[in-house]
């Protein structure tokens, strides 16, 4: 049953002075592989003369570009769209999972680390080598959701898989990280995910409200299957309340925005509101 949302998130990076930005990559608008209904989306940028063009990147995620003609002391960028958020099977075989489209890139196989550094946590892990592939890996998410300490942190960058299990704790992009390299480790194609994930808000005043938050997930090919996403900081899979929004080899090329400025001090402030456009009525 449709369950549209109106999802509107603003992000202003603020300058200590004057200063001039090369070109900006936005990746904030999802795919068109995306599983979820997309009925409406708007991205602007400002302030300013600007310039914004879209093109598909070499993971096939459709990301803008922005362009400045002058110097700024900030930089805005504003998303509204209108996704439905209807339940749906994640496990689905679709037509991709039969013709193995999207999982050949060599990126995708990439190690990440060093199989000694991975070693200790699978013993312990100890996967039965009769068990399915998605039981393997839905068993592996699980132990990492439950084994590290949930942290977040607003510094970029990602942690290596060995800090990661180091500290027994990290962000939701450390570990979905470390999940990509034990999955990479084991023979499957797997890629990093940023995204939305969209919650329940607990404020009882006001049902329609949603809590989201940019998060971050891994997706592994599974055999007969196709992609499928695992959410390392719940430990459950991925489905209609992940919204993707770029997917690659490295967490780098899939950040929100990236882009080259004057050497300053930045600061940045994000505002996420979503809420339902509609409820449907109580039996």
């Amino acid at each position: 049953m449709s369950k549209p949302i109106l999802l509107n998130h603003r992000t202003t990076y603020s300058y200590d002075r004057m200063v001039s930005l090369g070109p900006q990559t936005i990746r904030l608008r999802p795919p068109l592989r995306m599983r979820n209904a997309m009925t409406s989306y708007a991205l602007t940028i400002g302030p300013g003369e600007s310039s914004l063009s879209w093109a598909f990147d070499g993971h096939d995620n459709l990301v803008s570009q922005a362009v400045f003609a002058g110097r700024m002391d900030r930089f805005v960028v504003d998303v509204s769209m209108i996704v439905d958020l209807a339940p749906y099977d994640p496990f689905h075989v679709s037509g991709e999972a039969r013709t193995g489209f999207g999982q050949q890139d060599p990126g995708y196989r990439r190690p990440i680390t060093d199989a000694a550094v991975l070693a200790p946590f699978l013993a312990e892990a100890d996967l039965k080598p009769e068990e399915g592939s998605l039981t393997q890996l839905t068993a592996l998410a699980r132990r990492i959701a439950t084994r590290l300490h949930y942290m977040r942190r607003m510094e970029p960058g990602v942690w290596a898989p060995g800090e990661t299990l180091a500290r027994e704790a990290g962000s939701c992009r450390d570990s979905a990280w470390l999940l990509i390299a034990l999955a990479r480790h084991l023979g499957y194609a797997a890629r990093f995910v940023s995204g939305y994930l969209i919650e329940p808000s607990a404020l009882q005043a006001d049902p329609d409200r949603l809590v989201c938050d940019l998060h971050a997930w891994a997706e592994i090919w599974v055999p007969g299957q196709g992609w499928v996403g695992f959410d390392t900081t719940s430990g459950l899979v991925a489905a209609q309340n992940h919204i993707p929004l770029a997917a690659s080899d490295t967490p780098e090329t899939a950040a929100p925005v990236s882009g080259l400025l004057d050497q300053c001090v930045a600061e940045f402030d994000v505002l996420m509101q979503a809420h339902y456009l509609h409820r449907e009525p109580k039996p």
